[in-house]
């Protein structure tokens, strides 16, 4: 059904129309000009009157989500310059050189590289470099650039140009192991005075740099430091944009207006195999993507070559063709002669046909080959412009470019170009003669490609210099600035832990609260702390903190909260500690890696934590732990939650009994698996220590500490004399038979029971049930870390194979111990086993490995054999091995355990 105007129902049926008599003459008035002029004009008048609309004030349109193929800013409001266009295409033609001499010079050694990806985004980041992008000599913290990995060549070739860099390190492209190379792409660990972000793998520097910007407000808002003058630029490649963390946090950035992010997506419509939309148009789809979600997207598509092509378009026919070419044909003109695409492109329409004729060859190879606005500086320049002037939402620039430029026809827009790595030498040489730069036949030695460089005193080089001196600095830089140590915070927020909680229950992910919930009164160090968590205070206890600290948000809380009348009621501010981000991990991470860097990226230490569910973490962001320690972050992930058995009922999936394997990969995490209260409070407080205040000689202060915690209530004991080296270390004897009060006889068998978090507590169930009903002695053990303890091993073989003597400490704590040694833990075997090789006394283990289930702790861990009755069976099965116990007793116990 229709109503009287001639149109289906929709949304608008539902409101009151006050005068339908004005709406159906309207409607008629688009009837008249779709049959007088066609539906072209139609849809002209139509997108023509929205875009008026969005800029009357009290008018309140959805906006258009996709505008035609053409620059947002047309040349004739395109502002002035400002620079020395003549002296920046001196530049950058140097450093298009460069990077491509040193990416084929490279190739001999079959070391690789990326040639084509610079060769397209030069401009974008020279005019960047030559007047936007702030350092960090100036006022501020300067701008924080996310630069894309595979233009790194580009990078290092303008620091060369500039003197940061010598032709020796660019001959030690990708060649590290020498001490002087440089490192494939931006790593921090690696080159740590010039890149500040790790932006390979893709998908996650768009994602930093949206929580980077964020955070830079939180600080801001926080009274921590004054960042406001900070712009955070991202520089993206639009195949890059289909990993999902690249537009996981595009609301985020325009819910709260951070006018502080743009973001430079590169749309040279290629990526590493072939178009990124053959059949469809990437930069559409990314202007729609972005519009929806709130941002200011400015297209920079077409040079001045095409400014003629326009003004002759009096149909709109060429608009109309540009709209409707998809990407892949667009990369295919690139390629071909104008007779191609005067037949393919202005033969699709007669409008076009008779434009053509208008068109010399020259010209249209001119528009289609070279004439892009990523290409053009005073097009990017005035993108960049309009984008740090915009206010109230961040920016997207898209900017079309051909993957290859310059390099040639053999390079040129190419699906190949990702993967080829050199140019011949004659195609070097063709490269010169079309940057005009001068570098004689004769440098060309023995074939080996030559660096460029006019000389330190050049004018190329001085006006470099200058503008990046009017700009605060050479960028990208990293500063590492020379802070203060953080005071320790007073030793009565760990201590309360030492007495243990008598009859009362505690779980380990409670006591870390508490523990946190003292520390961010410290009056010295408490403003530092960042807690951070995904959507699950409550589930960890931590709605306590909500009414002091206050959850973060810019627009503070603009409501009255259902919960306003309990204590602990949900209070949001703008200067809120607590970053409560939703159901996302990925984001919860990001924030985590912005706040763990603020000590380089700001000069301020802050303290995050970082509280998840334990099998969201690494299994699911691992990628970005490994960010985290690329970038040099520090803090404190808290697995909470954790272990195979103790989250009941949730299933296969929700059973962590990996996370401790998954973290012993990464070499800048320390993973704890603490069984006890005390522990967490001294691993904390030695984590503190070295992170934030006097780490010891020899003592890398870049690391994360990686804290698995329990939700079972458990009694907390006391914490045991001279155990804190044992617990940081990964290892130390909680008790033995006769320490724990059993009785056992004089000559009994006897068994050490090494376990970690919660198992401890199947251990000690499992002394007590050897003693009395098998009359055999256990001590038990709680190994804080496996994985640290392998660490050290290794390092004591390393030292062993430089000719120093050197015990791995795991031997000296067992040393004296002749009985045979069983680990149990809540984890997959993996975990424990990382130590055998270095235990000397008989070894075995226990685990959780397998999926997990749906059951209760009892029913999971006699499932997995890992609960009190299966590690006695274990540990009768070694000592009958040894002949220290009858061999029937193995199955007299399996029998009477019913396993």
């Amino acid at each position: 059904m229709t109503d009287p105007v001639g149109k289906i129902p929709s949304e608008l049926d539902q409101l009151p129309d006050r005068d339908t008599e004005e709406t159906a003459e309207w409607a008629a008035s688009l009837d008249a000009v779709t049959k007088a002029a066609g539906p072209h004009r139609a849809a002209y008048l139509m997108r023509r009157t929205l875009q008026h609309a969005e800029g009357v004030d009290g008018v309140d349109l959805p906006k258009l989500l996709e505008t035609d193929y053409v620059n947002t800013i047309p040349t004739a409001t395109e502002p002035s310059h400002g620079g020395d266009e003549e002296m920046e295409r001196k530049i950058t033609a140097w450093n298009r050189w460069n990077a491509a001499a040193m990416v084929s010079r490279g190739a001999k050694h079959g070391v690789g590289g990326h040639i084509a990806t610079f060769a397209s985004a030069a401009w974008l980041y020279e005019t960047g470099f030559n007047h936007f992008f702030r350092g960090k000599e100036g006022d501020g913290s300067g701008d924080q650039l996310y630069i894309q990995g595979h233009a790194s060549p580009g990078i290092y070739a303008r620091a060369f140009l500039d003197g940061r860099l010598t032709e020796a390190h660019l001959d030690n492209f990708r060649q590290e192991a020498g001490g002087n190379g440089l490192p494939s792409y931006p790593h921090p660990r690696r080159l740590p005075w010039l890149w500040e972000f790790p932006t390979v793998s893709m998908g996650l520097g768009p994602l930093s740099a949206i929580y980077q910007a964020r955070f830079n407000r939180y600080l801001t808002n926080r009274g921590i430091k004054d960042v406001s003058s900070s712009h955070v630029w991202a520089f993206l490649g639009d195949g890059e944009m289909d990993e999902p963390e690249s537009t996981a946090a595009l609301a985020l950035a325009s819910r709260e207006g951070l006018d502080n992010l743009t973001f430079v997506i590169n749309c040279n419509l290629q990526r590493l195999d072939g178009p990124v939309r053959a059949n469809f148009k990437i930069v559409q789809e990314l202007e729609a993507q972005f519009r929806g979600a709130g941002w200011n997207v400015v297209k920079s598509l077409w040079g001045n070559a095409w400014d003629e092509l326009f003004q002759l378009d009096t149909t709109g026919a060429l608009v109309r063709r540009l709209r409707e070419v998809p990407d892949a044909q667009v990369q295919t003109y690139q390629t071909r002669d104008a007779a191609y695409i005067r037949q393919d492109f202005f033969g699709a329409d007669p409008a076009l046909v008779e434009m053509a004729k208008l068109l010399s060859d020259d010209k249209i190879l001119e528009c289609f080959h070279l004439s892009r606005g990523g290409h053009e500086p005073r097009k990017v320049y005035a993108a960049y412009k309009a984008a740090v002037e915009h206010k109230g939402a961040p920016t997207v620039i898209l900017a079309q470019t051909v993957k290859g430029f310059t390099l040639g026809e053999g390079f040129a827009s190419k699906n190949a170009n990702h993967q080829m790595k050199k140019l011949s030498v004659d195609e070097f040489k063709a490269m010169r003669d079309l940057l005009e730069l001068p570098i004689s036949d004769a440098q060309f030695a023995d074939g080996v490609v030559p660096y460029g460089h006019p000389g330190a005193d050049a004018p190329e080089v001085r006006y470099l210099q200058e503008r990046r001196a009017a700009l605060g600095g050479p960028a990208p830089a990293r500063r590492t600035h020379p802070l203060a140590p953080l005071p320790a915070p007073a030793d009565k927020a760990f201590a309360a832990f030492d007495k243990g909680s008598g009859s009362q229950s505690v779980a380990t992910t409670m006591a870390f609260v508490r523990l946190v919930k003292d520390l961010v009164r410290d009056k010295e160090t408490g403003k530092r702390w960042v807690p951070i968590v995904p959507d699950e205070a409550r589930t960890f206890g931590m709605e306590s903190l909500f009414p002091s600290l206050g959850i973060y948000s810019p627009k503070g809380q603009t409501y009255e909260p259902v919960d306003r009348d309990q204590l602990m009621y949900y209070k949001e501010a703008v200067n809120g500690q607590i970053l409560n981000e939703g159901i996302t991990e990925a984001g919860s991470m990001a924030d985590f890696i912005a706040a763990s860097t603020a000590y380089a990226t700001h000069g301020e230490a802050m303290i995050p934590f970082y509280i998840f569910y334990s099998m969201f973490g690494w299994q699911r962001t691992a990628d970005q732990m490994w960010q985290l320690g690329d970038q040099l972050g520090r803090g404190f992930l808290v697995g909470a939650t954790a272990g195979r058995t103790t989250l009941t009922g949730e299933g296969l999936q929700h059973a962590d009994g990996h996370s401790p394997m998954i973290a012993a990969t990464n070499p800048a995490a320390l993973t704890y698996d603490p069984a006890f209260a005390y522990e967490i409070a001294a691993i904390v407080k030695d984590g503190l220590r070295r992170m934030y205040g006097e780490a010891a000689p020899g003592e890398d202060p870049n690391v994360f500490y990686y804290l698995t915690v329990y939700n079972e209530p458990m009694p907390q004991p006391a914490k045991p004399e001279g155990v804190d080296e044992g617990i940081i270390k990964g290892l130390y004897r909680f008790n033995t038979a006769e320490s724990a009060g059993l009785d056992v006889p004089a000559n009994a068998g006897r068994i050490q029971l090494l376990s970690s978090g919660t198992a401890i507590h199947w251990a000690l169930e499992a002394q007590k049930l050897l003693a009395a009903e098998w009359g055999v002695a256990a001590d038990v053990w709680s190994a804080t870390s496996w994985t640290e303890l392998r660490r050290d091993a290794l390092e004591a073989d390393a030292a062993l194979l430089r000719g120093e003597e050197r015990v791995p400490y795991i031997r000296t704590a067992l040393e004296g111990v002749e009985s045979p040694v069983l680990a149990v833990t809540d984890y997959m075997r993996q975990v424990p086993d990382q130590i055998a090789q270095w235990v000397e006394q008989d070894y075995s283990s226990l685990g959780a490995d397998g999926f997990g289930l749906s059951d209760t702790r009892e029913a999971a861990r006699r499932h997995f054999g890992v609960d009190a009755q299966s590690i006695v069976v274990a540990s009768l099965a070694q000592l009958a091995r040894r002949g220290e116990v009858p061999a029937s007793s193995v199955k007299e116990a399996r029998d009477r355990y019913g396993l």
